[in-house]
């Protein structure tokens, strides 16, 4: 980890460059790759660039709020740490140091249950909200035992990751032998993440009631479905590009899931979301919350907690002043008509956000 004080970030590319000198080759490429092809990587972004702003002037903004809802408390900026598994490799405290990056700030945090040190001493460690989720592999008491643990916890939500039937192939990995601790080899456990089906999704309804958030929704028949079964959240991901190659960009698939869940839930999104215009573009299409999991990592990696919040304090500092040259003081303000069509000005990539950006490769 660096010892540069977080504050001497000033960019958020800056992040990126600190993360890529500390990591190995093995845990980059793990944190930058997708599946096969890596469309799915490339597509969010695309879909992102493809979307201009429209402001409207001679407005008072000389007052703004970019704090926002979530799950009935208020929050610093619509914006949560998406779960990312192994957060271990990329600072030694892993998900503990990611909470307390977050909760500093004042934004959510979902914790995977698949990075260490495992869910109740990643709770104790941040003290804003938080989520706990989980990649299904066992019955129903295996799913039952871990809700009790994140009630018992403190945690505001349960997460569900339903987009994990099978394990896609990260070209990136296999080609250097690499694979990560944590993806089980043990076929029961495989075939029971393989299992997973709506019944299951109806039994946790009708047994618990911690709000339910279902994790990997890309079509609007499976958000229907989704609110027919009682969730409480539709969670819009392609896992970052990194499970199913070719599908569509998170923010192409936004309004639609949106539209097909027509209130009646939540909508969060996550995928290729990396700078403020792309959090307000993210709520402009109707998202309730949106995540971020590359980014976050990123400020991990290059200066731990510390990293993360200041991460978060500039991402709210770019929010902070794209809301005022759009004309709006806060969130509440911004709708579908503050976003329109337009040709992208660079080809899509992992970092394309970030043009300044000075690697040998942006992969």
């Amino acid at each position: 980890m660096s010892n540069e004080p977080p504050t001497d970030f000033q960019v958020l590319h800056e992040f990126i460059s600190k993360a890529r000198i500390n990591l190995n080759q093995n845990i980059w490429d793990y944190l930058i790759g997708g599946t096969e092809t890596e469309t799915g990587v490339k597509r969010n972004r695309l879909v992102l660039d493809q979307l201009a702003l429209r402001p409207r002037v001679l407005v008072d903004v000389s007052a703004i709020d970019c704090s926002w809802d979530f799950l009935g408390k208020r929050i610093r900026l619509p914006v949560a740490l998406a779960p990312v598994g192994s957060l271990e490799s990329f600072t030694p405290g892993g998900g503990a140091t990611a909470a307390a990056g977050a909760g500093a700030f004042g934004v959510p945090l979902f914790a995977s249950s698949v990075t260490q040190p495992g869910l109740e001493a990643i709770a104790d460690a941040g003290k804003g909200p938080k989520v706990f989720q989980l990649y299904v592999r066992g019955d129903g008491g295996f799913v039952d035992d871990h809700v009790r643990r994140a009630v018992d916890a403190g945690y505001d939500a349960f997460c569900i990751t339903v987009d994990t039937a099978l394990y896609s192939r990260r070209e990136r990995d296999m080609a250097k032998r690499f694979r990560k601790s944590w993806r089980p080899v043990d076929p029961a456990l495989i075939r029971s993440q393989a299992a997973l089906n709506w019944g299951d999704i109806e039994r946790f309804k009708a047994k618990h009631r911690i709000p339910l958030i279902l994790k990997g929704i890309a079509t609007a028949e499976d958000a229907e479905r989704a609110v027919g079964a009682g969730v409480d959240v539709v969670y819009v991901s392609n896992h970052g590009g990194r499970q199913l190659d070719h599908p569509r960009g998170s923010a192409e698939v936004l309004p639609e899931i949106v539209a097909a869940v027509a209130g009646r839930a939540k909508v969060y999104v996550d995928g290729g979301f990396s700078r403020g215009t792309d959090i307000i573009k993210g709520i402009a299409l109707g998202a309730d919350l949106v995540l971020v999991g590359r980014l976050y990592c990123y400020a991990l990696a290059a200066a731990g907690a510390a990293g993360v919040t200041r991460m978060l304090e500039i991402l709210e500092e770019e929010v902070h002043q794209s809301l005022g040259l759009l004309g709006v003081t806060g969130f509440a303000q911004v709708k579908r008509g503050h976003v329109c069509p337009a040709p992208p000005v660079c080809l899509p990539h992992v970092h394309s956000a970030f043009p300044l950006l000075n690697l040998d490769s942006p992969y």
